[in-house]
């Protein structure tokens, strides 16, 4: 990336293109590239020196103030006076465009127009550059200006970066890192700019005395400041594991599989990064839960993506907020952007009581997901699979679609061995309850056609009624919470089975073969809800 930005602004400098809008945040990094090119005849030939405006102190020279040019009107006389081949740096000129609050200054957008011969056909060699953290042409001028992003620091960058701070505060006694540790904790910093990243790595070395590989939280929190600022990105800290999932299996494996597949040891395989996963299926049965044990075990950043804070009452910035999401979910990857109920998000787009602001914004976030190649995957849980558009369900979108059905015999046990485990941690409480296969096994039994949300409910409601009682759980408390418990399967019988209709042949079962058989021979023959599964019993 740092690459291209080189090569396309050394190709615009001979091409002598009047005007350039680069943005960035990084204001000092900017200007160190542009001093880097301007000086190599290698790059463009005739080298320029390179001047820097600002509103303060008008154009300066290597460090020395030319007086007189803090006006813009001043300093576009200065440009077009000037004697030399030169590069103008005009930093934050974009408020003169019409930024919130301030009408467009038409005087200086037309001295600008005025110049552009000059700019042009001049016998010295001069560009101009626009440096501002956000984009405002003027319409006018839309024509003239050429538009480039300043990439944010390469991996070497911030490499250079930290091997500078830890020589510079003496802590090379103080280092824990080998070249695989350090490189880890450089990769985390990905997607920051190198300002942000330099805060990171001094809060890591102030925080103990030293640097090493249990600093990786540090690096992320600063990545979670990164996407509060933008207020349409939600950062969700878990320390959920996969392990905190019972069965699924196929689901967990094929996640597994992915593990790392942005590294560079997957580089060796020629593997691209995995696009996403939709997983739909019957509400409760661990969708969410899934997503969320997903950024634990890949150690990634987990965005959740609000439509619902996309769009905004003001024409035109529902689309902006949507770029601004999708930048930066890209700024901060490798990173896991999660979309829930997304079904629920989409639900207006074939309506025309937005002026087809819902269509735009669905386009722009589906032509990203097929083309993007920051590694950024995407998972979206939909529990109506019906509303959810077919564009969005072709291969190329995501990797694969799997369907979580009602869990297995095998997988109820292991639900309630989790919640039951997690939650008797007292001795005295569960005093009168023997935690075994048997017992798991019973209570799996009992609760066929329940979903992993009702059957964590059902511990938690029994254990009310054990504290109400002030006495140990007793199993009959279960019992009966179970008795008094109707099942999503019967209440929504229907939609489950118009569901697994649906799968059949569209998705993957998310539980593995060996469970689905298992289930289907413990149970009843005559019941649809139990005995028909949704999704292709692959395993993966």
């Amino acid at each position: 990336m740092m690459k291209n930005i080189i090569v396309q602004l050394s190709r615009l400098f001979r091409a002598r293109f009047p005007y350039i809008y680069l943005t960035t945040w990084e204001e000092e990094r900017a200007i160190a590239l542009i001093n880097k090119i301007a000086k190599s005849e290698k790059l463009i030939r005739f080298t320029r020196d390179v001047y820097i405006w600002t509103q303060t102190n008008g154009f300066t020279l290597n460090g020395q103030k030319i007086d007189g040019t803090n006006s813009p009107d001043k300093a576009i006389d200065f440009i077009k006076e000037a004697n030399k081949n030169a590069v103008f740096v005009l930093c934050d000129f974009h408020v003169y465009f019409g930024v919130k609050g301030r009408q467009v200054d038409y005087n200086v957008v037309r001295k600008l127009r005025d110049i552009i011969g000059e700019l042009k056909t001049s016998k010295y060699r001069k560009n101009v550059i626009f440096l501002a953290s956000e984009v405002l042409i003027p319409e006018t001028m839309q024509k003239e200006i050429t538009l480039l992003d300043m990439p944010l620091p390469t991996l070497e960058e911030i490499k250079a970066k930290l091997d500078k701070m830890i020589t510079q505060n003496n802590q090379i006694d103080t280092v824990d890192l080998d070249e695989e540790g350090k490189e880890r904790l450089c990769k985390a910093a990905l997607g920051l700019t190198l300002q942000e990243a330099e805060n990171a790595f001094a809060l890591a070395m102030v925080n103990d005395g030293k640097i090493d590989g249990k600093d990786l939280s540090i690096i992320l929190s600063e990545k979670m400041q990164v996407i509060r600022k933008t207020g349409i990105l939600e950062f969700i800290n878990t320390d959920i594991s996969i392990s905190d999932i019972g069965g699924l299996e196929n689901l967990k494996n094929w996640l597994n599989k992915r593990n790392n597949s942005w590294s560079e040891s997957a580089k060796k395989y020629c593997l691209p990064a995995p696009k996403g996963v939709l997983i739909t299926g019957v509400p409760g049965c661990g969708k969410s839960l899934t997503a969320k044990a997903m950024s634990a075990a890949w150690q990634l950043p987990l965005l959740k993506l609000d439509f619902g804070k996309i769009f905004s009452g003001i024409v035109g910035s529902s689309e902006e907020n949507m770029r601004r999401a999708i930048k930066t979910a890209e700024a901060v990857a490798p990173s896991i952007l999660w979309v829930d109920e997304i079904e629920k998000s989409l639900s207006g787009i074939n309506s025309n009581g937005d002026s087809g602001t819902s269509s735009r914004i669905f386009g722009t976030f589906l032509t990203w997901m097929q083309e993007k190649t920051a590694p950024v995957f995407v998972i979206a849980t939909a529990n109506n699979i019906s509303s959810l558009p077919a564009e969005l369900l072709r291969k190329g979108r995501f990797d694969e679609i799997f369907f979580v059905d009602l869990p297995t015999q095998r997988e109820r046990k292991e639900i309630f061995r989790l919640h039951l485990t997690k939650r008797l941690k007292d001795k005295e409480v569960a005093s009168k309850l023997e935690l075994n296969d048997d017992l798991y096994s019973k209570l799996a039994s009992m609760t066929e056609g329940f979903v992993g949300a009702e059957i964590e409910q059902v511990v938690i409601s029994a254990l009310y009624e054990a504290f109400f009682s002030k006495r140990p759980l007793e199993f009959a408390d279960l019992e009966t919470t179970i008795k008094n418990t109707v099942p999503l399967s019967v209440t929504q019988k229907e939609q489950i089975l118009s569901l697994r209709q649906w799968a059949n042949i569209r998705a993957v079962a998310a539980t593995q073969k060996d469970d689905m058989a298992q289930y289907s021979s413990n149970t009843d023959e005559d019941s649809d809800i139990t005995n028909s599964r949704g999704g292709r019993a692959l395993d993966v």
